[in-house]
């Protein structure tokens, strides 16, 4: 009876075992393709997942076309040429080409669109209609063969150079596995570039001098029928090019999607090995290879979410609140292997109005763009996000209403003008009072001297008291009393200037 009972727990801990042990050796052992070079990348970060001899220098053979086409593509989107255009082969689409290399049998003379060459250059591969549309997008080969290698320096591509717009053989033609996932990661971003290398067929009306062609994909991937490759379909592929010389290998640039992982890859230098039953191509096994390898040991996650709130930032004139949280606007997602740590990532913020040394200032909306914030670990980084305001802070309207009178004053026009109009209106005043002190002061002096009387002189000495009554022939009072001409006049005048000493403080000066 034990001993049932010790071989039942042998048995279950065994079938546990056997359950979980392929989970977690796929997750734990990366993979061992055989070509010369391999590139596995997020498509959606450009972030590397794995890779052999990414930098070594590597022929790459009709993968060529992978910039000839994109620059084509860009073309026509930027509007300078279009897909409809006719276009006709001039005698020099075949210099430098071999007759041994593919081709769509395109001849000098001959005029199609420059959809249709296209399609020949992805499906055929053909040769010489990539000459054909250097001519028509760069006006010469050589011309549009410099358009190649400056596009592949804005891409960063460091260990590039292309001579020709197709592949094939050239000691100075290289270029690095790294470089080309940097090439065709761009060029997987454009639909258009796309929809051509990811179809299986195409027929080419007839033209001129040919009748129509139908165009079978060379990529076995996508095209079960492929004469070339036949036996590597894979359901989740899509596109890209393949390429073959004697001295670059097999090589291939593809595409694959599984649920919501993306992925590219690069092989490079792969080989041809013979079996009993048929030839294993390394360049298509170890693609599909690597998919499985990443499709199984790579899941996207959120490292980054639209609900984390990041930061307080203070805020002027708020009527509720003196500060405005930030969160990211969009999440930050990562393609990250299943059995690693999703710890260790390091926020790196930019607030805009600290980095122009401005103060936030309200009413601030909900959703106002105020910073970015990005998402990095160990130097690469994963993903960034603006910063928006996670509320909306009301501007305080007694707040902002000093302020703008603080404002005011501190402005060197406007002190000079308060200063101005206060130094008139002090002039004002002191002329008023000065006139009225006066009257007051010389009826005081003339009540001293007999002159008037009592009454009379306090009367005069009313701030609103009623002038003088004139003489009833209206005439002057110098003219009634000749007298005041003389020694009168002349201690009323000495008395207005003991006044204005008095006043302004001049007296024993």
């Amino acid at each position: 009876m034990k001993k049932s009972k010790i071989l039942s727990y042998i048995l279950a801990l065994a079938v546990i075992n056997a359950v979980f042990a392929p989970i977690s050796a796929a997750a734990l052992s990366d993979p061992e393709p055989a070509s010369r070079a391999v590139v596995l990348a997020d498509t959606e970060t450009g972030g590397v997942l794995y890779a052999k001899g990414g930098d070594e220098q590597v022929y790459p053979a009709s993968t060529t076309k992978i910039m000839t086409v994109l620059l084509a593509v860009e073309a026509v989107e930027n509007g300078r040429v279009s897909l409809s255009d006719a276009v006709t082969a001039s005698g020099n689409i075949t210099a430098g080409l071999t007759e041994d290399g593919s081709t769509a049998g395109i001849v000098p003379g001959e005029t199609m669109s420059l959809e249709d060459l296209l399609y020949c250059a992805m499906l055929a591969s053909a040769n010489e209609a990539c000459n054909v549309i250097a001519e028509h997008v760069g006006g010469s080969v050589s011309a549009f063969v410099g358009m190649m290698n400056e596009r592949a320096g804005t891409l960063g591509c460091s260990g590039t150079n292309f001579t020709n717009t197709h592949g094939l053989p050239d000691y100075n033609h290289y270029t690095t596995a790294n470089d080309l996932a940097l090439v065709a990661l761009e060029a997987f971003s454009h639909p258009l570039f796309m929809e051509i290398c990811n179809a299986a067929g195409r027929t080419i009306p007839a033209t001129n001098v040919a009748e129509e062609r139908r165009l079978s994909n060379t990529n076995g991937l996508i095209n079960s029928g492929s004469e070339a490759y036949p036996g590597y379909y894979y359901a989740y592929a899509k596109g890209i090019k393949t390429g073959h010389t004697q001295d670059a290998g097999y090589c291939l640039v593809s595409a694959a999607e599984k649920g919501d992982v993306s992925l590219l890859c690069v092989v490079m230098g792969g080989m041809a090995v013979t079996k009993v039953e048929k030839t294993d191509f390394t360049n298509f096994t170890d693609s599909i290879a690597m998919y499985d390898w990443g499709f199984e040991n790579f899941a996207y996650r959120d490292i980054l979410d639209t609900t984390d709130l990041i930061r307080d930032l203070p805020v002027k004139m708020g009527r509720d609140s003196d500060y405005v949280t930030v969160r990211p606007e969009t999440a930050v997602r990562a393609l990250m292997a299943v059995d690693e740590d999703n710890s260790g990532f390091e926020q790196s913020t930019v607030i805009y109005s600290e980095k122009n040394g401005e103060a936030l200032v309200a009413p601030i909306e909900a959703g106002a763009v105020l910073g970015e914030i990005s998402i990095s670990r160990d130097g690469r980084v994963y993903g960034s996000s603006r910063l928006v305001a996670a509320s909306s802070v009301d501007v305080s309207y007694s707040l902002l209403i000093r302020s703008k009178i603080a404002e005011s004053f501190s402005v060197p026009v406007v002190l000079v003008c308060i200063a101005v109009f206060a130094l008139f209106i002090g002039y004002i005043v002191l002329i008023i009072r000065y006139r009225r002190s006066k009257k007051a002061y010389m009826a005081r002096v003339k009540a001293r001297r007999g002159e008037t009387k009592p009454a009379q002189a306090a009367k005069a000495a009313e701030p609103h008291g009623s002038p003088e009554p004139e003489a009833p022939d209206g005439g002057a009072r110098a003219a009634q009393d000749p007298g005041e001409t003389g020694p009168e006049l002349q201690r009323e005048t000495q008395a207005e200037r003991d006044y204005f000493d008095e006043f302004f403080g001049r007296n024993g000066k």
